[in-house]
């Protein structure tokens, strides 16, 4: 029960400390933090959440990490679907206390597409969320794999994810994370938000699984250690 309920944990801080940044610190014209304060906070939530509980859950704290994690059997079946439950119940948690900090459920950073009317259009929300998920998990596989150096996986993971919301957050308010947007999107219906969040909720769950699906086939193959990998690795 340690590690899923430090992946609860992982997520409520993500979600608290993330979208609590866009909810809170964002919109004040003297004080606001701005996009790059966001991408900032998100990024430097899962940098020390991978330091805090890493050593003892790996820090998923993502769905979509968990699934390419047991595409490539680097998690059972068994732990893999407790591990998302928990993300879930983390993401609500962390939605709840930003809820009841703000005073009302509405407007908690929800992912929707096209969020602030630039003209971007369901298509290209869905790109974007698979490729920054792909790049995201491509990072997450080559960061903690055995020839990385040590000690410095949360670092770039935590980076990674800052230059993916850099990029994003215009797009789709950057989810790459179902947890996150489930939660936000349940509270802003709730709380008579608009409702978008729900209306392109399945953009947001969707998009990332395949995402990282493409992200665990690609590592799998640059990866590779069979006989034929291995001897081309000789003959270079």
């Amino acid at each position: 029960m340690k590690k899923y309920f430090a992946e609860m944990i992982g997520t409520m801080v993500l979600v608290l400390m993330g979208c609590g940044s866009a909810a809170i610190a964002c919109g004040y014209p003297d004080l606001g933090i701005g996009f790059a304060g966001v991408s900032l906070a998100f990024g430097l939530s899962v940098m020390v959440m991978v330091y805090a509980i890493g050593p003892i859950s790996g820090c998923h704290i993502n769905p979509a990490i968990t699934f390419a994690m047991w595409m490539n059997k680097k998690i059972g079946g068994k732990d893999a679907l407790l591990y998302m439950l928990f993300q879930i119940i983390g993401g609500f948690i962390g939605a709840g206390l930003l809820a009841l900090i703000v005073g009302h459920c509405d407007g908690l950073a929800v992912n929707s597409v096209d969020p602030y009317g630039l003209g971007y259009s369901t298509t290209a929300a869905v790109i974007t969320e698979v490729v920054m998920t792909c790049i995201f998990l491509l990072v997450i596989f080559g960061a903690t794999s055995e020839k990385a150096p040590a000690g410095f996986a949360g670092i770039a993971i935590g980076l990674s994810l800052t230059l993916i919301h850099l990029v994003s957050i215009p797009v789709t308010n950057t989810s790459v994370n179902p947890a996150r947007s489930l939660a936000v999107a349940v509270f802003d219906a709730v709380g008579g938000g608009t409702g978008a969040g729900m209306t392109d909720l399945w953009v947001f769950i969707l998009a990332p699984l395949v995402g990282a699906g493409i992200a665990a086939y690609i590592w799998r193959c640059l990866s590779c250690e069979c006989k034929c990998c291995k001897k081309e690795a000789k003959e270079e």
